[in-house]
């Protein structure tokens, strides 16, 4: 199945994921206004940052994100919770490719979560819709995701999907710098 013809949808009985649409703003707004979950999103090697205050930002991202979809750059799902039916967050994904780092043929995971929902049970079921999918869905050979010292829910959750903190160090294609505190699982 290739993600960018047609986007799956994964879900369980309690969370539902879904490619991002220009409805999910004013939901998301909530997300990336959350001055909490800030330190929790990784912007590593993007153009932008996720801190937005207003309703025609987080409008400009998904026009982007879709923008990228479109182009196969990567594929942004939005977290809807089905108990409350909003959208609680967004999962990024692609393949990255590269030849100067450890992170060659590996999909790159992007968590963003409203504060609230950054503990260890939400995030584990979260991510248990998507991490085994991932890996056909992207043809990679690992999956890797940011885990900032300072989120242990995250950290928990993870480890417990079988992510090991790697040393490993990743180089942004843009800007070349250098990022740590990448958690990574192997095919």
């Amino acid at each position: 199945m290739n993600p960018y013809e047609k986007c799956p949808v994964y879900e369980n009985e309690k969370y539902c994921l879904r490619l991002v649409e220009a409805s999910d703003a004013a939901d998301l707004l909530l997300v990336y206004s959350d001055e909490k979950a800030w330190p929790y999103f990784n912007s590593d090697n993007c153009s932008g940052d996720f801190h937005c205050t207003f309703l025609e930002q987080v409008q400009g991202m998904i026009g982007a994100w879709l923008w990228e979809y479109q182009g196969k750059g990567f594929v942004r799902w939005t977290i809807i919770d089905k108990t409350i039916h909003h959208a609680i967050g967004t999962i990024e994904l692609f393949n990255r490719s590269s030849e100067e780092d450890y992170f060659n043929n590996c999909g790159i995971l992007r968590l963003d979560l409203r504060s609230d929902y950054e503990q260890e049970e939400d995030i584990f079921e979260i991510l248990s819709l998507i991490i085994l999918p991932a890996f056909e869905l992207f043809d990679c050979r690992m999956i890797a995701t940011k885990v900032p010292q300072s989120a242990p829910q995250r950290k928990k959750a993870i480890e417990r999907l079988g992510f090991a903190a790697t040393e490993e160090k990743l180089i942004g294609y843009h800007d070349r710098k250098i990022y740590s505190d990448y958690y990574v699982l192997q095919k």
